[in-house]
């Protein structure tokens, strides 16, 4: 029953979850015919579906042969990623490793089987994935190789170094998300589907990837912190716990919200950069591929604002949400009037007493401004009284159905890979 209130109250979630469900997820995600493919590059997009929750869908609706090109360069640093989460391996072996790894590109047998990471497979079968990334147009391999190298030395740098200052959050997030940032969009000017300005001006592609890190970052407390792991910066938490661990006291719940207000603030200040880039995409399938994380991410930020679940669980945005914003956000007034949406949840919600407050009110300000002034909505649904009491109705006959999607369309649904 309580599914049934959250829906009675969301009822353009159970008109967009049914769409969705019902064929309308083809419309930012069509099916991509494999039969055609040679053995090699099936069993990529195999291992790209077993180790990717959220982009092996996006990344397979992408266009032309630039979908082959993300899909290897997702698998080649998925593997180099799996090095450096591999907790078995030393570090006297692992430094080498992720200095190295992207000269592994170009040795056709290499490979690595000791391992014990979950996505162990694709450095046990690097083989296929290096062969298919040699079959690749020259100018793909360029990208991918130097973007792999540049990650490969910044990982190496952060594995016995913690993230004390905001600089230093700020370039953590640069190599394992800016990077990708930045060569997702040197790739998609390769491929001529978009102008040449989108891979050259690396300032918008980095702040893309930082906004979706840090809105992971921001997000994870918790589990982060069950895990051993600490990414929010030193800089920061230290003027209100003297451990990162103390923020989940329940004594501490009231400063704790105030830092992740304060880190909430610092990640909004990427929204500016993420909607001039977008404003540049002109391929369809391109665009998908980079709004619908992005919406994801100003979602999940609006939920965690101001609110103490952060420190006690999961905080996660609704499917049927998510499925809202998916089918939403195809072009750029509609990821304007998104993220309206949100930064005006999060400007209702900003305690007049926060340390941050004003610094939240501003970088608010500076995002309204590049939005929809006048009429912020006027591109998303409006749904009329007939409509709302036809939907509640819908709901209660159909709430239990639903909640039975299809276990590919739940996990895509949620917030992006770490």
């Amino acid at each position: 029953m309580e599914l049934l209130r959250k829906w009675l109250g969301h009822p353009e979630d159970i008109y967009n979850l049914l769409r969705f469900k019902m064929g309308g997820y083809r419309a930012v995600m069509p099916r991509m015919d494999t039969d055609s493919l040679g053995c090699g590059l099936r069993t990529c997009y195999r291992y790209l579906n077993q180790t990717s929750r959220s982009f092996a869908a996006v990344i397979q609706a992408l266009d032309g042969e630039l979908r082959h090109a993300v899909c290897i360069f997702y698998l080649v640093l998925r593997a180099l990623d799996t090095v450096e989460d591999d907790m078995s391996i030393p570090l006297d072996v692992k430094v080498p490793m992720l200095h190295e790894f992207h000269s592994h590109l170009y040795q056709p047998d290499w490979k690595y089987t000791e391992s014990k990471e979950k996505d162990r497979q694709v450095l046990e079968d690097f083989p296929t994935i290096s062969m298919e990334f040699r079959n690749l147009s020259k100018v793909y391999q360029d990208v991918i190789s130097d973007i792999c190298h540049k990650m490969g030395v910044g990982m190496a740098e952060f594995l016995e170094k913690k993230v004390d200052s905001q600089h230093e959050w700020d370039k953590y997030c640069h190599y394992v998300a800016g990077l990708v940032g930045i060569g997702l969009s040197r790739l998609f000017s390769a491929s001529e589907l978009e102008d040449s300005i989108v891979g050259q001006d690396t300032d918008l592609a980095n702040s893309m990837g930082l906004f979706l890190q840090k809105t992971n970052i921001i997000r994870d407390y918790l589990e982060d912190q069950l895990e051993g792991r600490e990414f929010w910066p030193r800089e920061v938490w230290s003027r209100y716990a003297k451990k990162l661990s103390d923020l989940a006291k329940p004594e501490n719940i009231d400063v704790a919200v105030q830092c992740l207000n304060e880190l909430i603030t610092n990640a909004l200040h990427h929204v500016p950069d993420v909607l001039t880039y977008l404003s540049r995409l002109k391929n369809q399938s391109v665009f998908n591929f980079c709004a619908i994380p992005q919406v994801m991410a100003i979602a999940t930020l609006a939920a965690c604002y101001n609110n103490q679940q952060v420190f006690r669980g999961v905080v996660k945005i609704r499917k049927g949400q998510a499925v809202t914003l998916m089918m939403d956000a195809t072009n750029i007034q509609a990821v304007k009037a998104i993220m309206y949406q949100y930064v005006e949840e999060i400007y209702q919600k900003i305690p007049s007493t926060d340390p941050s407050c004003n610094k939240t009110q501003q970088v608010i300000a500076s995002i309204r401004a590049m939005s929809l002034p006048g009429s912020p909505m006027a591109s998303r649904h409006h749904y009329s009284p007939i409509y709302l009491s036809c939907a509640m109705l819908l709901a209660a006959l159909s709430w239990q159905y639903l909640s039975t999607l299809s276990k590919a369309t739940e996990e895509y649904v949620q917030a992006g890979d770490n």
